[in-house]
């Protein structure tokens, strides 16, 4: 498990140095949406769906406020085109992610760790816990397209993998996207409460999962 979880804290440093390269240069910040979406929406929802989907697909390369974003899409599109908007933009980027690592993962792998024991070990042990890991992804900004690249560079099969992305993403979507549909200005409480909420759930799970089965088959 050592090896895969070294794997996953050297991916999570470089997205966590795009992000803050972003946030102290500011290049990108929430205004900065908002302020797009704003814009986006007198034009055309259209528009305001293209950029959601599209800062959710860039999530692959650079660190987005992933959750921000989809709530976002909740308050500008309502909660059905909001929610169709996420889904496209989260399903590509995992698919991409997915997709990029099976073809050229074997080489990220080598050159993140040299001993060919340990990333053999790092690819049980996705294989072992890729499912639960995806499944439950969403509780740590950058770990689903993380966990998409490494579905694909250890290669468990396209089916497989989308059938736990889905089933991540939908009710996380669904949900945030609700919460943004029923917030406003002056009540952004839903949106708020669901975005400490779901943080809370998830991690509560992460925590149950770990302490009652990854300890006892380590």
């Amino acid at each position: 498990m050592k090896p895969l979880l070294k794997i996953i804290l050297i991916l999570i440093t470089f997205f966590t140095s795009t992000l803050l390269i972003i946030k102290f240069t500011g290049v990108l910040n929430v205004a900065q949406i908002k302020g797009w979406l704003i814009a986006a929406q007198d034009i055309s929802p259209l528009y305001v769906g293209s950029i959601v989907a599209l800062l959710l697909f860039v999530d692959l390369f650079i660190a987005m406020p992933t959750l921000t974003v989809t709530i976002l899409a909740g308050f500008f599109l309502g909660h059905l085109y909001g929610s169709m908007a996420a889904l496209i933009g989260l399903i590509s980027a995992g698919s991409c992610g997915y997709a990029l690592s099976y073809r050229y993962g074997d080489k990220v792998f080598n050159f993140l760790i040299k001993d060919r024991e340990q990333r053999e070990e790092a690819i049980a042990s996705f294989q072992k816990h890729g499912v639960m890991m995806i499944l439950l992804s969403r509780a740590m900004p950058m770990l689903p397209e993380i966990c998409a690249c490494l579905a694909g560079a250890s290669k468990m099969s396209y089916l497989k993998f989308i059938c736990c992305w889905l089933l991540s993403t939908v009710p996380y979507v669904l949900i945030a996207t609700y919460a943004g549909s029923i917030s406003s200005i002056d009540n952004p409480k839903p949106a708020l409460y669901t975005a400490i909420g779901i943080s809370a759930l998830l991690w509560i799970a992460w925590f149950v999962y770990h302490r009652y089965y990854v300890k006892k088959n380590l």
